[in-house]
């Protein structure tokens, strides 16, 4: 029975992402930084461990105590919606150290085992704003392309020891818990000077007609684990599809 650890699964997308892959028959590790939230209901293929994916010991606790892996998702990520003037360096560090070095951290501490049995998938979930640039999440865009770029390059070299790196891009998800607990922790103090700006955005965000829910993305990290000949990057979301094609991507 194949086994998958997904990162960041108290809500959202890796909630979905992990009772996709329960429903499909596969054994899942759900990591969370608190696992006391009981999202997921008790299963004889689930195992709830806690990880904070910027401490490298949690990371190698949570690796060794998953036990064999067939695949990972590196789907924790915190966001920071802010322009350059109202986001602090301490808020911008935080997001790079979550969105980009800690799935890094969580890569390299598969790769051993992946490489020994000369197979596995990392799949990564980054964001369709490195497809369509919005505004006042510069640093946010910032910590996802250089995902992009990591795991762009990272695939050659994984590719021989035989294993897979794909990468799934979901669009704007408003359902989702993501932007209030970006605010909650980093606050949306937007300057005077371009709060007119911000606030005129995130209404047509709001408003918008297509959009991303979790199973959009559930379904598009399956078919990135499952079929061996998806393309790098795959679209989640409506809106995510219509980003690709304006860009001149492929989306299907």
């Amino acid at each position: 029975m194949p086994r998958i650890l997904i990162t960041g699964c108290s809500s959202g997308f890796g909630l979905a992402i992990a009772q996709r892959f329960l429903t499909e028959g596969w054994e899942v590790v759900a990591t969370m930084r608190n696992t006391g939230q009981d999202v997921l209901p008790a299963h004889d293929r689930l195992t709830v461990l806690p990880v904070d994916v910027t401490d490298a010991d949690s990371v190698a606790a949570a690796v060794a105590q998953a036990g064999p892996l067939d695949a990972l998702v590196n789907n924790a990520g915190v966001g920071l919606l802010n322009v350059l003037e109202g986001a602090t360096m301490e808020n911008m560090r935080a997001v790079f150290e979550t969105n980009t070095l800690g799935a890094i951290a969580l890569m390299k501490a598969v790769m051993p085992q992946f490489r020994s049995r000369g197979a596995g998938t990392i799949v990564n979930v980054s964001s369709s704003v490195t497809v369509k640039p919005l505004p006042a999440l510069a640093a946010y865009t910032a910590s996802k392309a250089a995902l992009n770029a990591f795991s762009e390059s990272f695939a050659l070299e994984a590719a021989q020891v035989g294993v897979r790196v794909r990468l799934v891009l979901p669009g704007s998800s408003p359902s989702t818990s993501f932007a209030p607990n970006a605010m909650a922790r980093m606050g949306l103090e937007i300057p005077e000077p371009y709060e007119a700006f911000v606030m005129g955005y995130l209404g047509e965000l709001r408003g918008a007609a297509e959009v991303t829910v979790p199973e959009d993305v559930a379904q598009a990290v399956w078919r990135a684990v499952t079929e061996p000949d998806t393309p790098m990057k795959t679209p989640a979301g409506a809106d995510a599809v219509s980003w690709f094609k304006e860009a001149g991507l492929p989306a299907a």
